[in-house]
């Protein structure tokens, strides 16, 4: 019996192809390839919009459809592009981002912790020490868990006037954890690195007891019975939370129903989101680490702002229960510290390691260096970066190849469907995420209601037809195999952090990475003595599950820097 494509093979030899439908017409010279020319794009109008209206079953007001508009009208060249990046038909779609089984990596986390401690620091020291620095203390009853929490909670309230990082504080909570913690050492019970330390974390994990806002109006009040499973396993690591820390309405930017969130570097200009609080709080000295997300940029993002380092891990390589859901197949948690190192040492504690594939292993050692580790670069993206921040790039693969790591061109998948894919993908995640608050008007009390808010998005993100959404998710696919072929040919990737698609692509494409502060800019027409700074960021992105090579690029590159340790103006 012949097959389909043998049947549609001799159908269009035989002149045939006048007989199909329109739509399957332009695909017969050849089965899944689109178009040979894009179609123009009509001018929508306000009464197109509420046609549309009808057909979904909603009802905008006038004021509505006009400010969503300019997106619909913009959303058709959008399509445009998805239906001339058509796949073939044997594409299937990432419906979620079922990651391939990794080769398992080996061996576990080999953890640095000072045997000798000579001194106690001054308390603003010891709000910038690095964890392994304060495991020491600790474990040399230098400090105790107490204080420690106690000097968190005190430079919370202190700086939040300025900073308004902190959504609650659980000064019971930590307080009672912190005494438990004091009593467990005294007795000989360690818990491993974390224990004693304090953190905290942004306020879309549930956290039992508390608030968990989302930093929405609608859900202020909200509360959980339980805590979030990062949480959870950060409790059984030792760690001690001490604050919800603020996160952009929904996590969209830096503003949420208490106002905006500050850069400790330039408290008139907001910390970036969404991650916005926990940027700004590691930023500080408030706490020694936090708990971030991203959907899209939303670690990488503030850390660059604020001067940290994030660490977003391979997807679904953290758990996301008692975590709000944006985009169910993007959405990652990861940690923001002081460095990859403590970065590495609370992904260690939090990574879930009865994953689909089982534990994965996470051979993670502060002690190897770079030479003979192959980093891959994109050269236009360092050879076409202009200012300062191009030239800070430039300066940090001179490091790299110093330390002796072999650098090694590559190209990315780039092109118009990369942004294309993430604007679909998160638009139609988040607004099904959010149809009950589209739905029942109550979108309307959050800050933002602007063109570039979630209102806005939510609406014209019901817009969006099923068949281009699954459409796109055909190509995420496609997109994310030729990631994972460039990065089969090194040990990481190294790129600026917003230098070309590379940030949507490895977000669509479930690659972890790691962002790393490697300058700090004077204010353009600043006097020299003003402290304020710009900071500005380097990436290191891993293979699948290899989040360990990404974060030993970035160890190394700091252990030859100082960006890491620079202290903020605010805080410092």
């Amino acid at each position: 019996m012949p097959s389909r494509r043998d049947f549609l093979s001799v159908g269009v030899a035989a002149g045939a192809a006048s007989l199909l439908p329109p739509p399957l017409a332009a695909h017969a010279a050849s089965p899944g390839a689109p178009p040979a020319s894009a179609a123009p794009v009509p001018d929508l109008t306000a009464e197109d919009v509420a046609h549309a209206e009808r057909v979904i079953g909603l009802e905008f007001r006038p004021d509505q459809r006009e400010l969503l508009l300019p997106d619909a009208q913009y959303r058709l060249g959008v399509y445009e592009t998805i239906r001339q990046q058509e796949p073939a038909n044997s594409v299937a779609p990432v419906l979620s981002l079922d990651l391939p089984a990794p080769p398992a990596p080996r061996g576990p986390m080999r953890t640095r912790i000072p045997a000798r401690v000579t001194s106690t620091p001054s308390e603003t020291d010891l709000a910038f020490a690095s964890i392994p620095e304060l495991a020491a203390l600790l474990r040399a009853r230098r400090v105790s868990s107490v204080e420690l929490t106690q000097l968190a909670l005190d430079r919370l309230q202190r700086f939040d006037p300025q900073l308004k990082a902190t959504v609650s504080l659980l000064e019971e909570r930590a307080l009672r954890t912190a005494r438990q913690r004091d009593e467990d050492l005294a007795r000989g019970v360690d818990l491993g690195p974390l224990h004693g330390i304090p953190y905290g974390a942004k306020d879309l994990l549930a956290a039992r007891g508390a608030p968990t806002t989302w930093g929405a109006r609608p859900f202020r009040d909200q509360r959980f019975e339980e805590d979030a499973a990062v949480v959870e396993l950060l409790d059984a690591a030792g760690a001690v939370l001490v604050a919800k820390l603020t996160l952009g309405a929904l996590a969209w930017g830096d503003v949420w129903f208490g106002g905006r969130t500050n850069n400790p570097w330039n408290v008139e200009q907001g910390s970036s989101g969404s991650s916005a609080g926990p940027g700004a709080a590691v930023a500080a000295g408030l706490v020694p680490f936090a708990i971030g997300s991203e959907t899209y940029g939303s670690i990488v993002s503030p850390s660059t702002r604020n001067g940290v380092t994030g660490h977003r891990p391979t997807f679904g390589r953290v758990p996301t229960r008692g975590a709000m859901a944006l985009a169910w197949s993007l959405d990652k948690l990861g940690p923001m510290a002081r460095s990859a190192e403590d970065a590495a040492i609370v992904f260690d504690a939090v990574r879930d390691v009865e994953t689909d594939h089982g534990d994965l292993g996470f051979p993670f050692d502060p002690a190897e260096d770079l030479r003979g580790i192959r980093l891959g670069y994109v050269p236009v993206l360092f050879d076409e970066a202009e200012g300062a921040g191009g030239d800070a790039d430039r300066e940090s693969l001179r490091v790299l190849r110093d330390l002796g790591a072999d650098l090694v061109p590559v190209a990315l998948p780039d092109g118009p469907e990369v942004s294309a894919v993430m604007d679909l993908t998160v638009t139609v995640e988040a607004a099904a995420a959010f149809d009950g608050l589209t739905r029942s008007g109550r979108v309307d009390e959050l800050v933002r209601q602007e063109r570039f808010a979630w209102p806005n998005t939510f609406r014209h993100g019901r817009l969006i037809p099923a068949v281009e959404y699954l459409n796109a998710q055909r190509i995420r696919r496609r997109l994310a195999d030729q990631t994972e072929a460039v990065l089969q040919e090194v040990h990481a990737l190294v790129t600026p952090s917003v230098g070309g698609t590379q940030l949507a692509l490895t977000n669509l494409t479930g690659h972890p990475a790691v962002a790393v502060p490697n300058g700090f800019f004077p204010l353009q027409d600043a006097d020299p003595a003003d402290p304020r700074r710009q900071p500005h960021s380097l990436t290191f992105v891993g293979r699948l599950y290899a989040d360990h090579a990404a974060l030993r690029a970035a160890h190394a590159y700091q252990r030859a820097t100082a960006f890491h340790r620079m202290r903020p103006p605010v805080g410092g």
